[in-house]
């Protein structure tokens, strides 16, 4: 093969040609430029271009001349709302609403008289079918929702639901912190749609001493598409704590006092799965047996990879190896109204990251199916170094039309000055497969744990979800228990 020359420099005009529309100001090359000259008008625009010209430059043959432009002369906002102005237009509005509490708040005793859930009931509007620029921001390269985004917008949504209901009777706020403890499952029940208008509304349901749930609904309006339906799209259930912002313990907060039938079932809702979440809080902390059978039948096929690769199973890949991670510093611009990073942007980005890893191992653009309860363990502050790190625990090829795919993010807070690392949050995500790949073949490989942590992992998750171990035809499928007969269940 012959060899070629590698050249220092690459002639620069079709590179900058691919940015003309970005950037707004003339290149006046002067005589000793080494770059050939590019005619005046390569970065001009005229009339019909979709954004205004901000800048204005006059050049002559001997001088240029520039009009300077303040670059924040659009941005005069309280300091209040400069961190929703970094996040979305939906966020921005929410975290608006409730400046002018931030900007008074009161020193009170304590909680006052009880409230019906309607004070705190709180509703965004996402007026996809005739805002172009709203539908831009939510919309993936497949022409279909980003769902990170809305559930970004969900914890916002969340976090002012509780703080309306924390605040006085006046409308003024306590000195409190209130932040996300954890979200229950979200099951995507019905196809969001980017052109057709949605609502989400959400409302307190449940109040402990200190704790309180707060319920999220997703709706979607019919315009005329006969394939949408009003009914719930998605439901949401998030559980924020109250602290006190100077000594940071448990605060009371108000309690709740519901009016409707519809509000006391949701309330003995919530208080069943507050209790549930206490008693496995409490088999966390006494432990449970270890189920020795199901650890040796997961980890057999994994020793094969490891002793002998060239006979493992060609249908089946390593858990290590479908592994995806990112690192970033948390920037101020990623802060929540209390100064800590919004816990909505550490699930975007987590979400992200799933999504990511689930087209990577499948091959195919994947669909959102459902998030499973999320925990925030600790707070993540600006300037922490924040790694995610993804993994495809199991996928469920029962049903070899709709295959599932089922994706681990952990956040870990890396400090490298005290050499620590400790993790902050873990996200469980399912995705589904494009339809059409499946039908032109495409099959999903099983995935195999290597380590005996990544065993427990898998076994974790399945009790979760209700899933149980079976072999049919020499390989272990992760299936739900109701299709476990007629099969060998391990």
């Amino acid at each position: 093969m012959q060899a070629t020359q590698m050249h220092p420099f690459r002639n620069p005009k079709p590179c900058l040609s691919l940015f003309h529309h970005l950037f707004r100001f003339r290149i006046t090359p002067t005589t000793n430029s080494p770059y050939p000259t590019i005619p005046s008008n390569h970065f001009s625009t005229d009339s019909s271009t979709a954004y205004p010209t901000t800048t204005t430059t006059t050049t002559t043959t001997k001088t240029t001349t520039s009009v300077s432009i303040d670059a924040g002369s659009s941005n005069r906002k309280p300091i209040s709302l400069w961190p929703g102005m970094f996040h979305s237009p939906a966020i921005y509005a929410l975290w608006e609403a409730r400046s002018s509490v931030f900007e008074n708040p009161v020193l009170s005793n304590g909680p006052s008289v009880p409230k019906t859930p309607s004070r705190s009931r709180t509703c965004i509007f996402y007026n996809f079918s005739e805002d172009h620029m709203i539908r831009e921001q939510y919309r993936n390269p497949w022409n279909h929702i980003r769902m990170g985004k809305l559930v970004e917008d969900f914890d916002a949504l969340a976090g002012t639901v509780a703080f309306k209901h924390c605040s006085n009777e006046d409308g003024t706020a306590r000195p409190l912190l209130l932040v996300t403890a954890s979200v229950d499952k979200m099951v995507l029940k019905k196809a969001i749609h980017i052109d057709a208008d949605l609502t989400i509304v959400g409302a307190v349901t449940w109040v402990g001493r200190s704790s309180m749930e707060i319920q999220l609904e997703l709706t979607q309006s019919e315009q005329g598409n006969p394939n949408i339906s009003n009914s719930p799209a998605l439901v949401a259930n998030f559980t924020f704590v109250a602290r006190d912002s100077t000594t940071g313990k448990a605060a009371a907060i108000n309690q709740i006092s519901p009016e409707s039938e519809q509000e006391r079932l949701l309330w003995e809702e919530a208080e069943e799965r507050n209790k549930l979440r206490k008693r496995k809080n409490q088999e966390e902390k006494h432990g449970e047996s270890e189920d020795t059978a199901r650890l040796k039948a997961l980890l057999a096929e994994g020793r094969i990879f490891s002793d002998m690769p060239a006979l493992a199973n060609r249908n089946s890949i390593l858990m290590e190896d479908t592994c995806l991670q990112n690192s970033f510093i948390c920037q101020p611009q990623q802060r929540n109204t209390h100064g800590r990073i919004f816990g909505g942007f550490l699930m975007r980005r987590a979400f992200e990251l799933a999504f990511s890893t689930a087209y990577a191992f499948a091959g195919a653009a994947p669909h959102f199916l459902e998030v499973d309860h999320v925990d925030f363990f600790k707070p993540v502050e600006v300037g922490n170094f924040l790694r995610l790190k993804s993994c495809v625990l199991y996928t469920e090829l029962d049903n070899l039309a709709e295959p599932l795919v089922n994706v681990e993010v952990v956040a870990h807070v890396t400090k490298p000055e005290h050499r620590s690392s400790e993790v902050s949050n873990r996200f469980y995500f399912t995705f589904g497969v494009d339809p059409e790949a499946i039908k032109n073949g495409l099959r999903l490989r099983h995935v195999v744990p290597a380590t005996e942590e990544e065993a427990r992992k898998v076994l974790e998750r399945m009790d979760a979800e209700n899933l149980s171990l079976v072999k049919i035809d020499g390989n272990l499928n992760v299936v739900k228990e109701n299709k476990c007969t007629e099969k060998t269940n391990l």
